[in-house]
């Protein structure tokens, strides 16, 4: 009699490992995300450090439905490099075709996970292509990268917004006025290295 098969069980910690291993394979470092989101916010936060914006694209990349979104926007791209969709798709994603939209549905996803202040940015940073995002869309390297400019953009975007809300709670405590923090450093701390996720 065969073993019974096993019940399906999240591996958080394997998903977690495995985004960040995908995004070096693909050639993007967790430092050129953050100096997109420099390039974001030293306007509004003359300021703000490396350091902040490294951490904070960490805590973007620490949320599950982060994580998924990257897996599977970084599998599909690999697929297209490899010629395994449909023809009809495979057309689409490998010339990235601008009709095609799935891709930025995808980033989007991303970017909600910090509330609508992310759209704008989002927005920005697609229209602008800076730094790693022009190296993304470089059709000449002979990589496909038509989920995964979008995905590091909207990574870029989330980091954002969540600096502009804790900004904003150190503004008002330092006013003495009443708020409400949506996480503190020291509960995602004590979460850091199990399975549970991270609050946002």
């Amino acid at each position: 009699m065969a073993d019974a098969k096993m019940p399906y069980s999240l591996n958080s910690k394997a998903v977690a490992e495995a985004t960040k291993s995908w995004l070096h394979k693909r050639g993007v470092t967790i430092e050129e995300i953050a100096d997109l989101v420099m390039l974001l916010q030293k306007h509004y936060y003359p300021n703000l450090t490396m350091e902040e914006c490294i951490h904070n694209v960490e805590m973007v990349l620490s949320k599950r439905e982060v994580q998924n979104a990257v897996l599977t926007g970084i599998q599909l791209d690999v697929l297209a490099e490899e010629g395994k969709l449909f023809p009809q798709l495979q057309d689409m994603i490998e010339n990235d075709e601008g009709l095609y939209g799935v891709d930025e549905i995808l980033a989007f996803s991303i970017v909600n996970v910090y509330g609508s202040i992310g759209f704008t940015n989002y927005g920005y940073v697609d229209k602008l292509k800076p730094g790693v995002l022009e190296r993304l869309n470089n059709k000449e390297t002979g990589q496909i990268h038509t989920f995964l400019d979008d995905i590091v953009g909207a990574v870029a975007a989330a980091a954002s917004s969540r600096i502009a809300h804790r900004k904003q709670a150190e503004r008002e405590k330092d006013l003495g006025l009443p708020h409400a923090p949506e996480d503190t450093e020291e509960a995602a701390k004590k979460l850091a290295g199990s399975n549970i996720e991270k609050p946002e």
